[in-house]
């Protein structure tokens, strides 16, 4: 993590753009305070499965929805997990610094190829499946919501899938742009 500012390129550099690229570091307090939100998010996921066996454990009558809503809610907050982790392993790769996590054995896949662009991408499709996963456990207490919540709920998943089919489709002719320049 540390910067060499004496390699050829950072000698050309003036002043001012030199002072603009280091403040890319500011950044670094955010991403380490995802790490803390997604810590939160570990705990969270503990209680509900502690919830859900002592639940199972003390209640007969536990109904399959109500496992099932437990369960969504446990998957729920993997995938937020997961969206954490790419924004934060995947911006600070392309915002801040490089890992050097090429030789590393569980570098993610997608991390050698990670760009602004695929960053997107992934984000848009991670938000659409924890979108999903809220529109299923909604649907599963239909009976419970009135129309006009599941409609608005259907209208904002189904604008976060145009959106994230907008994007992916403005990142494939941004690339076949690049590609023929």
């Amino acid at each position: 993590m540390s910067e060499n500012t004496n390699t050829p390129s950072s000698e050309k550099l003036g002043t001012l753009p030199r002072w603009i690229f280091m403040s890319r570091w500011l950044q670094a307090p955010l991403y380490i305070g995802l790490i803390v939100a997604q810590g939160v998010y570990v705990v969270q996921f503990w209680q509900e499965l502690v919830h859900l066996i002592s639940m199972l454990m003390t209640h007969g009558g536990t109904t399959e929805t109500q496992i099932m809503l437990i369960v969504l809610g446990l998957i729920d907050v993997v995938m937020i997990s997961n969206l954490l982790v790419m924004v934060i392993v995947g911006g600070w790769e392309t915002f801040v610094s490089r890992l050097e996590l090429e030789k590393h054995p569980d570098q993610p896949e997608w991390l050698s190829h990670v760009n602004a662009g695929v960053l997107k991408v992934k984000l848009a499709t991670a938000i659409i499946g924890i979108s999903s996963i809220h529109l299923l456990k909604t649907f599963i207490n239909a009976e419970s919501m009135d129309d006009k919540t599941l409609m608005w709920q259907t209208i904002i998943h189904l604008t976060f899938v145009v959106s994230a089919l907008a994007i992916a489709y403005t990142e494939k002719i941004l690339a076949q742009a690049k590609k023929q320049h």
